[in-house]
């Protein structure tokens, strides 16, 4: 067996890690991958030539090189069906799309494109996680058609979402309340803290926990921002802190679903 270490720059959260995963499945001579999400490393070990593994990350575009090579390595078969880890995951999926239902609604009800953008984010964050989970023990083919449709889904919601963000900005003169956008947004915040507790307190060295860990603290700078939001609204009086702010979170979901629909491909 060879072992060869690749360098992928833009390996930074599960829908990159799932692209790579099902990228690799169709290949013959894969034995084993072995992630490091903070560290944007794969190691693979394999019979087949590394060039052959090195085309097909290439054909991703996610920055990969090839930094390290070695023959005659000996492996042990890796168990990734940790219940615990699974019980984990599902715990931060409700999470995640219990507050996609409760921001949206406050969202809606307050005027906050804010609000209904983070709930997008949140949904984004539940339909990977989803994916994940529903993929395991499936075909290739089958996790392609879910990675297909979350992705357009994804997107449908995020045009919608734009089109309401941009009539507000030409159309609609009316203030958001910002004391619905800071107190929905605190505890979402309070959530996603909960969920990167549960995930850090797990101490777990699995690939997808850690890109997890990553992907939650990336949702509590969100949150972060349309209290941030909020408190701009409240201090100028001005719909425009929250356009702002909806739009940002509304573009880092459209790329999400890009990712994500890379994997189809």
């Amino acid at each position: 067996m060879k072992k060869s270490t690749f360098n992928i720059t833009q390996m930074v959260c599960p829908s990159e890690e799932q692209m790579i995963r099902m990228k690799l499945e169709s290949l013959e001579g894969i034995k084993q991958l072995n992630f490091d999400i903070p560290n944007r490393t794969l190691a693979v070990i394999h019979s087949i030539e590394s060039s052959e593994i090195l085309d097909s990350l290439e054909d991703l575009k996610l920055g990969t090189t090839l930094t390290s090579e070695g023959e005659n390595v000996n492996y042990e078969v890796v168990n990734n069906s940790d219940h615990n880890e699974r019980k984990m995951l599902w715990v931060v999926l409700i999470i995640n799309f219990a507050f996609f239902i409760i921001e949206l609604l406050y969202g809606w009800l307050s005027n906050s494109m804010g609000l209904i953008a983070d709930s997008l984010d949140m949904l984004a964050d539940s339909l990977v996680y989803a994916m994940s989970l529903m993929a395991v023990g499936r075909t290739l083919i089958r996790k392609k058609k879910v990675a297909k449709w979350s992705g357009y889904f994804q997107i449908l919601l995020a045009i919608i979402g734009l089109a309401e963000l941009f009539r507000r900005v030409f159309v609609s003169s009316v203030t958001p309340e910002f004391k619905e956008m800071i107190g929905i947004s605190i505890l979402a915040l309070i959530a996603n803290s909960v969920c990167l507790y549960l995930i850090q307190k797990s101490k777990s060295k699995e690939a997808h926990m850690q890109a997890s860990a990553i992907f939650t603290s990336n949702d509590i700078i969100i949150n972060t921002g349309v209290i941030v939001a909020g408190v701009l609204v409240y201090f100028t009086q001005s719909k425009y802190p929250d356009l702002v702010i909806g739009l940002i979170i509304f573009a880092i979901v459209v790329k999400g679903a890009f990712r994500i629909l890379k994997l189809s491909k």
